[in-house]
C-alpha cells in the first residue's frame, strides 16, 4: 500500500514540474515571437500625394531595398514585384545614391520576360532623408522607336537622291565631252529629262509622306465625290497608259461620297492606278471600280500585270521598299507611292487590302467610311484611323478582279 503511495505521489510531482516546464517554455517562445520588429521608415509628410499624382514612374525604397511606397506608372511599367525592386539595373543604381548620397540620373535599358522586351527609361535617382531613396523612371522606349524611324527615314533619303544627282553629274558631263556629236548631246539630253523628273517625284513624294505624317494633315475635310477622285487618278495616267496600249475603265457605283481630302485622296488612288500601269504588259488592261458595302465605299484597282510575290505583300507598304528594284528603277518607281497610300487612307479612317498572284496581277481595295448627309461630321478635327492590313479578306478579294471588270 505505502510503495503505491509512493508511485502516486512520484507521478503528481512528475506532471507539476513537467507543467511548468512548459509554462516556462511557453512563456520563452511567445516573448521571442514578441521582440519587436523595426518598423518601416515613414515618408516624409506629402510624399505620398506627390507621387499620386505624377506622371512619372516613382517609387520609394528603404534602407534594405525594399519599396515603401509606389506610383500606379511604376506598376505598369514592371519595376515592382511585389516589395522589392524588381528591375535590377534600377536596384543598382538606387544602391549607389544610398552608398554616397550622390543625386543621379542615367539612361537604363530594362529587360523583361527573360529578355525578349526591352524598355529605354531614363532614372533620376536622389536620396530622400536619412534612409529612403527617391527613383522616378521616365519610359523612353517610344521616342527611341521615332528617333530610329526618322534617322532611317534620312539615310534612306540621302541614298535616294545620290541616284539620279549623280546620274545627272555624269551625264553633264558626258554631254560636255560629247559636243561635237550632236546624236549623243541628244541622247544624254533625254536620259538627262528622265533622270530629272525621277528627282522632282522623289522630292515631291518625300514632301507629301512628311505632310502627311505631320499632328493634324487633315487640313481641309469636306463631303468629296469618289467618281471625281477615280476620273483625276484616271487622267494622271491615261497618256502613259496610251504609249502602252493599256486600256483603262471606270466601272460601278457613281454619286458615294466619302469624307476628307480631295487632293490626298487623288494622290493615294493615283499612286495605285500608276503602279498597275506602270508594272501591266503592253495591251493590258486596268480597271477602276467602286461600290458601297454597308456604310463603307470600296475603291477596288485591278490589273492582270506581274503581280506580286506572297511573301512580299506585307512588305510593299514600307517606306522605300520596291519588290523589284531593278524594275523600279525602269519604271521610275521611288518606293514611297504605296507608303503615301498607306497614310492618306489611315488618316481617313480607312483600310487597304491587297489581292495578288505573280502572273495573275494585282487588286487593291481602299475601304473609307462612306458620307452621309444626316452625319454629323467635325470639321475640326483629322479623321486619324490607324489602318491594319486585313489577312481575313483575302478569300473574299480572290473574286474582286472578276467583280471589277
Amino acid at each position: 500500500m505505502e510503495a503505491w503511495a509512493a508511485v502516486l505521489v512520484g507521478a503528481v510531482v512528475g506532471g507539476v514540474v513537467g507543467a511548468m516546464a512548459m509554462r516556462v517554455w511557453i512563456g520563452r517562445s511567445t516573448e521571442q515571437d514578441e521582440t519587436p520588429v523595426a518598423p518601416a521608415p515613414l515618408l516624409p509628410e506629402g510624399v505620398a500625394s506627390v507621387l499620386s499624382v505624377l506622371r512619372s514612374a516613382a517609387l520609394v525604397v528603404g534602407p534594405h531595398d525594399q519599396v515603401v511606397k509606389s506610383s500606379a506608372p511604376a506598376q505598369m511599367l514592371g519595376l515592382v514585384n511585389g516589395p522589392r525592386v524588381a528591375a535590377g539595373e534600377l536596384l543598382d543604381l538606387v544602391r549607389r545614391v544610398r552608398l554616397d548620397g550622390q543625386i543621379r540620373e542615367e539612361q537604363l535599358i530594362l529587360r523583361r520576360s527573360r529578355g525578349k522586351m526591352v524598355t529605354h527609361v531614363t532614372a533620376r535617382v536622389a536620396p530622400l532623408g536619412s534612409q529612403l531613396v527617391l527613383a522616378l523612371v521616365e519610359d523612353r522606349t517610344r521616342e527611341r522607336r521615332v528617333d530610329a524611324i526618322r534617322r532611317d527615314f534620312v539615310a534612306n533619303v540621302s541614298h535616294e537622291l545620290k541616284t539620279p544627282v549623280g546620274a545627272l553629274n555624269l551625264l553633264a558631263e558626258a554631254v560636255t565631252e560629247a559636243s561635237d556629236d550632236p546624236e549623243a548631246v541628244q541622247r544624254f539630253s533625254a536620259r538627262m529629262q528622265i533622270e530629272s523628273q525621277r528627282l522632282t517625284r522623289l522630292v515631291q513624294q518625300i514632301i507629301e509622306l512628311s505632310h502627311l505624317q505631320s499632328d493634324d494633315p487633315l487640313e481641309q475635310v469636306d463631303p468629296v465625290s469618289v467618281d471625281t477622285i477615280a476620273e483625276r487618278a484616271i487622267d494622271r495616267v491615261r497618256v502613259d497608259a496610251a504609249d502602252k496600249g493599256i486600256g483603262m475603265q471606270f466601272t460601278g457605283m457613281h454619286g458615294c461620297r466619302v469624307m476628307g481630302d480631295l487632293n490626298q485622296l487623288v494622290v493615294a488612288l493615283g499612286n495605285i492606278v500608276e503602279n498597275a500601269v506602270a508594272y501591266s504588259s503592253p495591251g493590258g488592261h486596268v480597271t477602276v471600280s467602286v461600290r458601297n458595302v454597308e456604310s463603307r465605299v470600296e475603291i477596288a484597282i485591278t490589273d492582270r500585270g506581274v503581280g506580286i510575290p506572297q511573301a512580299e505583300i506585307e512588305r510593299i507598304f514600307e517606306r522605300f521598299y520596291r519588290v523589284d528594284p531593278a524594275r523600279a528603277r525602269a519604271t521610275g518607281g521611288t518606293g514611297l507611292g504605296l507608303s503615301i497610300v498607306k497614310h492618306v487612307v489611315a488618316t481617313h479612317g480607312g483600310e487597304v487590302r491587297v489581292w495578288s498572284a505573280e502572273g495573275d496581277g494585282s487588286t487593291f481595295t481602299l475601304s473609307l467610311p462612306a458620307y452621309h448627309e444626316e452625319t454629323h461630321y467635325d470639321s475640326g478635327r483629322p479623321l486619324a484611323v490607324q489602318a491594319r492590313p486585313d489577312s481575313e479578306t483575302q478569300s473574299a478579294l480572290e473574286t474582286q478582279p472578276q467583280e471589277a471588270v
